[in-house]
């Protein structure tokens, strides 16, 4: 039995590895996914002031901060019983599309791009943003400044470029002055036409790979997302499960996830594995995020992101292929420069009736503790890598007792899997496997931009960690459970 590793996968944010069993006549007998990192913040949230839960989250990650901000904010919400004003929900929308902006622009064009521009079997220590820059400078240039754009709106409307502090219970801590929006519109205007050059550079290349689409990470699964009657929805509105023909399954309000999503544990990852609870595991898997969105939408409500909506639609039909996600994102980045004008142009952004008042006191913490009050909050959005959740359960001081957080990494994490070994089984024969074969295997990953920083958890309070040390010879001297 020989094992092939390919640690770490380079180009996504956070820590895994790929693993390959090989059988005695050199077939693939297993492939995993596995990501090994761990983080806790569902237990580090247990016993702070449920106010404070939009600020602690968007430490989860760096580039994932203002959807768990944002999305925090909205759990926030639901335990107080709060309905933020008009104007704070489109400021929180606002900083989300900003969001977008950044995350998708920096995926494709940084993580992503490298191995279509400069190919799957290029060296990789060129295939990567450096070898981009020399490749192509103003693509890069014109990148870069894309993602500014995104960075700019959080700076202004979330308060800080990273880890964005505005949203808070009921609503926003300040408003959008007339002054900030008319230095965000200008700028953000340009985003369009910047979107529409990478496009220019990005379409042909799905031609290009278009073998690759068909044979990297081949799988049927069920979608996820939040729809608007039907209209791409990053926001609000009720959650929508597909079939993989596309035919509604389900459709329900997110705060009552737990009747209809489960989560499993598997013995290679410290990531779960969750699943539609009606139809079981393994047969109940789903993904969620661009590809998701697109599929589950009958319609962009905006003019150019629209058009590239018809133009995927008539090609791919009902999309599979991980691969497409990339298309997706591309279609999400042009949606969301563009609702982002349209938010920027509509006066009720700088509205100053921006927060709805907790009408209540809260318990002492004294009183809290002599009685079994509780209050519950779920709060989802959907962020640039899909459907996220947020659940709080507080005591009646509004200290949080549990927390439950499932995100969008975690909801493909076994369509991940799944790719990997079947696109293993299918290109690996014999012993020798090439490093853009290698690469082959981190593409599928990559596709779809996970965050694994956001998606691993703690189990049942107990760390899986494991230390091992090896001596200057790569032997095993000792191994430390922590």
């Amino acid at each position: 039995m020989k094992q092939i590793e390919i640690s770490p996968i380079s180009r996504i944010e956070g820590h895994a590895k790929i693993t390959v069993q090989m059988d005695d006549a050199g077939n693939v007998s297993d492939a995993h996914f596995h990501v090994m990192e761990i983080r806790g913040f569902e237990k580090f949230l247990e016993g702070a002031a449920i106010e404070e839960a939009p600020r602690i989250t968007p430490r989860i990650c760096g580039v994932c901060q203002t959807a768990h901000h944002i999305v925090s904010a909205k759990a926030t919400d639901a335990v107080f019983g709060l309905q933020p004003p008009e104007t704070a929900q489109k400021l929180r929308e606002l900083t989300l599309l900003g969001q977008y902006i950044h995350s998708h622009s920096l995926h494709f064009y940084f993580l992503g791009a490298p191995d279509l521009i400069l190919g799957p079997d290029s060296d990789p220590a060129e295939r990567n943003v450096v070898g981009l820059i020399k490749k192509n400078p103003d693509l890069a240039k014109m990148a870069i400044k894309t993602r500014k754009i995104g960075q700019e709106i959080t700076s202004v409307v979330g308060g800080k470029p990273i880890h964005p502090v505005t949203s808070i219970p009921g609503g926003q801590s300040k408003p959008l002055t007339s002054e900030e929006r008319d230095g965000l519109l200008p700028k953000v205007k340009e985003g369009i036409g910047l979107v529409e050059s990478g496009l220019e550079v990005a379409k042909p290349l799905f031609e290009q790979y278009a073998d690759a689409i068909e044979t990297l990470g081949p799988i049927e699964t069920h979608f996820g997302s939040l729809t608007n009657g039907g209209a791409l929805e990053f926001y609000n509105g009720p959650m929508k499960m597909i079939d993989k023909d596309g035919n509604s399954v389900s459709e329900f309000d997110p705060s009552n996830y737990l009747d209809h999503i489960e989560e499993k544990v598997q013995p290679w990852s410290y990531m779960k594995f969750p699943f539609m609870k009606q139809l079981g595991f393994p047969e109940g898997n789903y993904r969620v995020g661009p590809l998701a969105r697109i599929n589950i939408a009958d319609s962009i409500p905006t003019e150019r992101a629209s058009a590239l909506y018809g133009e995927f639609k008539d090609k791919y039909g009902m999309a599979q292929n991980p691969l497409l996600y990339h298309y997706a994102r591309l279609i999400e980045l042009m949606y969301s420069v563009e609702k982002a004008v349209e938010l920027l142009e509509d006066d009720a952004i700088i509205g100053t009736n921006i927060r709805t008042a907790l009408s209540e006191p809260l318990m002492s913490t004294d009183d809290a503790k002599n009685s079994d009050k509780r209050m519950r909050g779920v709060g989802v959005i959907e962020a640039p890598r899909g459907t996220l959740f947020h659940d709080y359960e507080t005591d009646g001081a509004g200290i949080i007792q549990r927390a439950n957080l499932i995100v969008a990494t975690g909801q493909n994490n076994l369509s991940m899997d799944i790719g990997v070994r079947e696109t293993a089984k299918a290109m690996i024969k014999g012993d020798e496997v090439s490093e853009g074969l290698k690469n082959r295997l981190e593409m599928i990953i990559r596709a779809y931009d996970p965050c694994l920083s956001c998606a691993t958890h703690m189990i049942n309070g107990d760390s899986p960690l494991v230390v091992d040390i090896h001596d200057s010879e790569g032997i095993l001297v000792k191994r430390q459970i922590i």
